[in-house]
């Protein structure tokens, strides 16, 4: 009686408009087909015919609403995939299975995620594949654990009601599994959607925080219990972290993970998250440039070393991409603002068009800025030059660029950069710590000495200027 197959006998759904519920009267068994040698089994030990074929598995009834997040889990074999196979099966169009995600192996991730750029930076970061390395990046050169999370954003894209997950998260590191889990039941219950996961691992229910547990086990045995529906609060890993005093050193191991470039500022402070010996992330608070966009709808016009003394940037936040998603630069932001030694901070952001981790910290919007004014000289000349603005930000572009450029045309992209004097631009021929900012008549004798490759430098800072940033504020005032 090797050939065993899971039949559905009876699978009834019934809508109770009071309760806003599905109620699930299944009934399924399993069919054996009787072969030569099974028959020989059934005979020897005193078996029917119809006792062979057939046994109950299952009898029980389920009730699911639309918004609900279900648990499945039992032992391997126990019927959890079979269950969820005939709800999915009476679900029909309502529901989308996980597996049944189309996957482009071979496009970056921004190119099929999203009806625009916005939308797809959005869906990818709300599953955690929030790294602008990971936007260009196809499926195929992703990590288990990142394709699990792009998936999830292609099941977030269906628009779908019902998402179906058969061996959820069960190829996954623990720690990873725990992280999805807990991403996955918060975006779902802020979208209003259902999720009915099945696995055989028990240790996901403090992070998935189901409505309705069930717990499979072999023969008829089934257990379900039925939960106020209501979100996790926090991921469960971020109990075992701590913030403390950090290092340059911290920042250095983590840098690699950032969009920005490597070099920070003489740093004011920083501060590491750790996980027992393993470092999680790093924020670093600098200096304050001499200006800055928005900063002068909450601050009144001071001499430098009195802004130094009183306003603190963040330089640099940085999650290893392990952890990403479970509010941890919020966390990191939010817990080390009163500790950065002054009484304002200001954050200017890229990401905070599409991630409102720095407001969840207790940071004020005060701007968005579409892009530095004054840059427009060098992005122009830029362009004439036959530069893609769009391609600025890589190193390999700007540089097979510069290198087609006649002496003259070399020249006229100096000419272009002495006539802006950009602080961000200056700051990269800075020779003392005093003048972090360098000094004019010098910026300009270097950018006509400067090689290809402090030039290209210098077309990579452009684009990071021309971007839109939003202008972030804090103050011991509206500290929570």
């Amino acid at each position: 009686m090797r050939h065993r197959d899971f039949r559905i006998r009876q699978l009834r759904r019934i809508y109770n408009k009071a309760e806003d519920k599905f109620s699930f009267n299944i009934c399924y068994e399993t069919h054996t087909k009787i072969t030569p040698r099974s028959l020989v089994v059934a005979e020897a030990f005193g078996l029917g015919i119809d006792e062979a074929q057939r046994f109950k598995v299952l009898d029980a009834e389920l009730k699911i609403g639309p918004q609900d997040i279900v648990y499945i889990t039992g032992d391997s074999g126990s019927g959890k995939s079979v269950l969820l196979r005939a709800i999915r099966a009476d679900l029909g169009d309502e529901a989308v299975d996980l597996s049944e995600v189309v996957v482009d192996v071979e496009k970056p991730l921004i190119e099929t995620v999203g009806a625009t750029v916005e939308e797809g930076l959005e869906l990818l970061s709300k599953v955690g594949l929030n790294d602008a390395f990971l936007f260009l990046r196809t499926y195929s050169q992703l990590s288990d654990g990142q394709k699990y999370r792009y998936r999830i954003a292609k099941l977030i894209e269906s628009g779908k009601q019902w998402w179906l997950m058969d061996e959820f998260a069960a190829c996954l590191d623990r720690d990873t599994a725990k992280i999805i889990a807990y991403n996955l039941q918060k975006i779902a219950r802020q979208q209003g959607k259902a999720v009915i996961a099945a696995t055989t691992h028990s240790d996901l229910q403090e992070d998935l925080k189901p409505s309705v547990l069930v717990r499979k086990r072999f023969g008829e045995e089934i257990k379900i219990d039925y939960y106020p529906n209501t979100p996790a609060i926090e991921c469960s890993l971020i109990r075992e972290m701590t913030i403390e005093a950090g290092t340059k050193e911290d920042w250095q191991k983590l840098s690699g993970f950032h969009y920005r470039g490597h070099k920070v500022a003489v740093p004011r402070k920083i501060f590491r998250l750790v996980r027992k010996n393993e470092l999680c992330g790093v924020i670093v608070y600098s200096y304050p440039p001499p200006a800055c966009y928005g900063r002068r709808l909450v601050l009144p016009r001071m001499p430098i070393q009195e802004l130094n003394k009183k306003l603190s940037i963040i330089n640099r936040v940085v999650i290893h991409p392990k952890y990403r998603t479970i509010g941890l630069g919020a966390k990191l932001i939010h817990d080390t603002l009163p500790m950065a030694g002054t009484p304002y901070v200001e954050l200017i952001a890229v990401m905070a068009k599409y991630s409102p981790f720095a407001e969840k910290a207790g940071m004020r919007k005060i701007a968005q800025q579409q892009a530095v004014k004054s840059i427009t000289t060098v992005s122009k000349a830029l362009s004439e030059l036959g530069f893609d603005l769009q391609l600025l930000g890589s190193e390999c572009y700007v540089q097979a660029k510069l290198q087609s450029l006649s002496l003259g045309q070399v020249s006229e992209l100096k000419e272009a950069f002495v006539k802006n004097t950009h602080p961000r631009f200056k700051k990269e021929f800075a020779v003392s710590r005093h003048q972090p900012f360098g000094n004019t008549s010098e910026y300009a004798r270097c950018i006509r000495d400067a090689g290809f490759i402090k030039v290209a430098k210098l077309v990579k800072l452009t684009a990071m200027l021309i971007q839109t940033k939003v202008y972030l504020f804090w103050d011991t005032s509206n500290a929570v």
